[in-house]
């Protein structure tokens, strides 16, 4: 029986252990500081925010390139000679990410691409699902395997709030005026992936404290997710007691499992620090 191997972008925030366990396969994406070219994961979280303080700029952040691509499946086929893999990617509606895959895996036989058309902890419910589903059924046809995977591609629901309007407003993403509004009345703005794009859904007035819960309840009643898992996203700056809070709600609501993940440096570019976001499948 041939083994069937997973591989993700470091977009998915999956965490060290999750990774080692599951045998995840995760190629970086980039992170652009002053024109240096940092891989995801080798500039700390702290390091962006700091460089945000002291220049009031934000990093950019770049695409895995096929290059990279071509390296990662490479070393996947030397790892485990006789594999197929099944990579599972970034939205293509936010990022170049998954197009350079389609490119470098046309050298390669026997692997299958599946865009997630989701991000961060989004991208991870379902990545999860397919390990979760690989430990289960060790036997699975991969045929069967993506045929799964892609039906809850469109069940996979991620909501967050960004811990800072500096950050969006840094990155071009609100105007001046919409910042000064925003800033003055504390509104935070939810951001939901809708069929791929980065949308904001609505908005919430109040500290995080407030805010954080507001947006756990209105995400538990508009969506039917599955009980036996919840993903909790964080930007480094959130406070405890929230994530405590946070931690209560899930178990009041019936979850099974609360699994918190530290957003990375590229997502963090993106969210600011005290970020909070809630992942999970319908």
């Amino acid at each position: 029986m041939r083994r069937i191997i997973l591989s993700t972008e470091s977009g998915a925030d999956l965490s060290k252990d999750l990774v080692e366990k599951h045998q995840i396969q995760v190629v970086p994406m980039h992170v652009i500081v002053d024109g240096k070219d940092y891989l995801d994961g080798k500039l700390s979280v702290e390091e962006v925010f700091e460089y945000h303080s002291r220049t009031k700029r934000i990093p950019s952040t770049a695409a895995t390139n096929v290059h990279e691509y071509h390296d990662l499946f490479t070393k996947i086929r030397i790892d485990f000679p006789n594999s197929i893999i099944i990579h599972i990617g970034y939205t293509s509606k936010a990022s170049a990410s998954f197009q350079s895959a389609l490119i470098a895996a046309e050298d390669f036989e026997d692997i299958f691409l599946i865009d997630a058309l989701n991000v961060t902890g989004g991208l991870a419910a379902i990545v999860m699902y397919a390990a979760t589903l690989l430990e289960e059924e060790p036997s699975i046809n991969h045929v069967h395997l993506i045929e799964k995977i892609e039906s809850v591609v469109p069940k996979a629901r991620l909501a967050f709030i960004p811990g800072s309007l500096d950050f969006l407003r840094a990155g071009g993403r609100v105007s001046n005026i919409a910042y000064i509004g925003g800033a003055l009345l504390k509104i935070k703005p939810c951001i939901e992936l809708k069929e791929g794009k980065l949308v904001s859904t609505r908005k919430y007035r109040g500290n995080m404290s407030i805010v954080a819960e507001k947006l756990m309840r209105d995400y538990l009643n508009q969506y039917d997710i599955d009980r036996k898992q919840l993903y909790l996203i964080y930007s480094i700056g959130l406070d405890e007691n929230i994530k405590r809070r946070m931690d209560e709600i899930a178990k009041e609501t019936g979850f099974k499992t609360i699994t918190w993940m530290q957003a990375g440096a590229m997502i963090s570019t993106h969210a600011g620090p005290g970020g909070f976001g809630i992942a999970g499948l319908e």
